[in-house]
């Protein structure tokens, strides 16, 4: 039985420039359709964003976003999410996302998704929550993000411990999997002692 009842996937406001990025985001949806998972997201109608919004609404499924008012303003928000959220500051959205989600998802995006993945992923290795976080690679897309945090533990910036807290997969099955038998470490210490 899936431990993941629901998944924050951070993603592209855009669909990037390869078919794959919209195929793949599909599938993680029916991934999270199978496991009868709500997903969150950031409430745009727009990009990968919008296009996993349509299609787990369209399959029966519950799609819940948490935007800012200046993104309501300008009418970029999902007008047909199960539940909107709407929160004055990035700040307040990215808590809100937090604290709907119980598992975290990097799916390919720009600086927003890095912004919005590294927070959750800081608050981890914090021990400020124990839900997982994770990177569905697709096409490669992180190949070299997760070299970079490779090259942190190499160079004595985090522990390997905290590195391996990241999971990493090309399939969202598989991925998925391995959020369900996440265990938690305990080590939150960060700084040399």
């Amino acid at each position: 039985m899936s431990k993941i009842k629901s998944a924050a996937v951070f993603c592209g406001a855009n669909s990037g420039n390869k078919p794959i990025f919209t195929e793949s985001a599909v599938a993680l949806i029916d991934v999270l359709l199978e496991r009868q998972a709500t997903l969150v997201t950031g409430g745009g109608s727009v990009g990968l964003m919008g296009v996993m919004a349509d299609h787990m609404l369209s399959k029966g499924g519950r799609a819940v976003g948490v935007a800012t008012q200046a993104l309501v303003d300008i009418e970029v928000t999902h007008q047909g999410m199960s539940e909107l959220y709407v929160t004055d500051t990035m700040a307040e959205r990215k808590q809100k996302i937090f604290e709907l989600s119980d598992a975290f998802i990097a799916f390919p995006g720009g600086p927003g998704t890095l912004d919005e993945f590294f927070e959750i992923y800081s608050w981890g290795k914090l021990a400020y929550h124990d839900h997982p976080v994770a990177i569905l690679n697709v096409d490669g897309y992180f190949d070299p993000l997760i070299a970079m945090l490779d090259s942190m533990v190499e160079n004595g910036f985090i522990k390997q411990v905290h590195r391996d807290m990241i999971l990493v997969d090309t399939d969202p099955h598989a991925l998925l999997a391995k959020c369900d038998a996440y265990v938690p470490i305990k080590e939150a210490f960060w700084i040399e002692r």
